[in-house]
């Protein structure tokens, strides 16, 4: 079924020219549903917003990229189902390719149908198919959890089917903030003008998103408590801190 909606994306694409992650088989997901937006020097600069449903990552190109204003009504047009690995996509598409230009992985993380502040984030099969049915009428609303795009949105389809609005609802979130200004990838921290020169490692996909199913959180949690070690090490799981008289790992 996925690779049914991908013939689009397969079409466009030699994938033995370009480094942009061919379809593959995604395993069965119960976490919530994934949503990342990719900064893309293409022919005109834009920003990819790809919100995950059925396998796929719907996608539309917002030439001005998200606003937490309100009243900044952002041009959204649709573009082709991207496959679910494409979400950790970073680097150079060659010239002469379809998308030529750099590409990073601008901000990343989970979304909600939002609909009157009711959401889905622990049941996926039912926040897919709230999404699918929404989008099928032409207007979502969806709550993002980014890095750097927070609160509720909704995505308007216009008259003319392919192009949409995307607009950002009053809530907490809101401000005049210019969020293209913050121009580093939250994977690699790196700008686009980086990736032409140092190829970028890529992440699985599968990592920018929580798996398993909800649990509690416990009635009481231990505080952690510094120790004392006979001698330092280096392990990258861990984090240090310099203090007056030494580390803290």
């Amino acid at each position: 079924m996925a690779k049914q909606k991908l013939a689009d994306y397969i079409a466009k694409r030699k994938f033995d020219a370009t480094p942009e992650p061919a379809p593959a088989p995604l395993a069965a997901r119960n976490g919530p549903l994934l949503f990342v937006i990719q900064q893309h020097a293409a022919r005109r600069l834009h920003y990819d917003l790809r919100l995950e449903c059925d396998g796929v990552l719907k996608s539309w190109a917002v030439p001005k990229g998200p606003s937490l204003d309100p009243s900044e009504k952002r041009l959204a047009a649709q573009t082709e189902d991207h496959p679910f690995d494409y979400a950790s996509f970073e680097g150079v598409i060659p010239a002469g390719q379809y998308g030529a230009g750099e590409m990073i992985v601008w901000d990343c993380g989970v979304y909600s149908p939002d609909e009157d502040s009711e959401y889905w984030f622990h049941d996926h099969a039912e926040a897919e198919r709230r999404v699918r049915d929404a989008l099928e009428k032409g207007k979502l609303g969806f709550f993002l959890r980014g890095e750097k795009v927070k609160g509720s949105f909704a995505l308007v389809r216009m008259a003319d089917k392919k192009n949409w609005l995307l607009i950002k609802h009053k809530d907490r979130f809101v401000a005049k903030t210019d969020l293209t200004a913050l121009d580093r990838s939250v994977l690699s921290n790196a700008r686009l003008d980086d990736v032409k020169a140092v190829p970028l490692e890529r992440l699985p996909a599968e990592r920018l998103v929580p798996f398993g199913d909800a649990e509690k959180m416990p009635a009481a949690l231990s505080p952690m408590h510094a120790e004392l070690g006979d001698k330092a090490f280096d392990d990258p799981h861990w984090m240090w801190e310099p203090k007056l008289d030494g580390y803290r790992a």
